[in-house]
């Protein structure tokens, strides 16, 4: 089967997000056993949990096949009505997370989730902040999100610093039940009109130049083809 008529098939798989150095580029199998493997090397300290499930658990091979399991099931429900778009983060050429974004009936609601992990030996060097950053630019400037939104645990420092640093609202909490303790659970919203004064009084957080590939495929599989904020170039 040729190229074309494999993205005809499944339009996801042309979808490539770039900014300078840091592309976000669906997840075949070839990155996802890259991905796998950069995970079984570590994503956070031992003592640490910043996931709700804990799937972090386990030898490298079991942490390995986890991410394989919960990606393939992903890539196998995603519809219109309930989808997710798990996207390898590349830094330089090379795999280094996944950032994914998605929601339930996003073409009504536009509302969109995003959720992400960056391998440990990449940690620390302000690729989290530009990944969220341009995951949002695709959001509302792709696919016409008017909201979006993020959750993290009271004591990941680095998640809640980043969705406070891009300009998320706080948006209540609650006490959730994390490997057997109770853990307070904080929700953030960010709603378009925010996204868009941050992005004029805080540029140097935001990518500059956005480059698209299979934008417009997408936003067709997805009922999207209307984006509140307007179209996005795409190539």
């Amino acid at each position: 089967m040729t190229l074309e008529n494999r993205l005809r098939l499944w339009p996801p798989a042309g979808l490539r997000v770039r900014a300078a150095d840091l592309e976000l580029r669906y997840l075949d199998d070839e990155l996802l056993l890259d991905l796998a493997a950069l995970a079984s090397r570590g994503v956070h300290p031992p003592e640490a949990m910043p996931f709700m499930v804990p799937w972090t658990r386990g030898t490298p091979a079991e942490v390995a096949r986890s991410v394989l399991r919960y990606q393939w099931q992903a890539r196998a429900s995603m519809t219109p009505e309930a989808w997710g778009l798990e996207l390898a983060v590349l830094h330089r050429g090379a795999p280094v997370g996944i950032q994914a974004v998605g929601g339930k009936n996003v073409p009504t609601t536009r509302v969109v989730g995003t959720g992400s992990w960056l391998g440990r030996e990449h940690q620390g060097q302000g690729i989290g902040t530009r990944m969220r950053a341009l995951v949002l630019h695709l959001a509302f400037e792709g696919l016409g999100a008017q909201v979006a939104r993020t959750e993290a645990w009271a004591d990941n420092a680095a998640s809640n610093a980043v969705s406070r640093r891009l300009g998320y609202r706080e948006n209540g909490c609650s006490r959730e039940v994390r490997e057997g303790v109770a853990v307070e659970h904080r929700a953030y919203r960010l709603d378009r009109q925010d996204w868009e004064a941050h992005r004029g009084a805080h540029p140097e957080l935001h990518p500059r130049e956005v480059a698209y590939e299979g934008l417009d495929a997408v936003r067709e599989f997805l009922h999207l083809t209307a984006p509140g904020g307007g179209p996005a170039a795409s190539t």
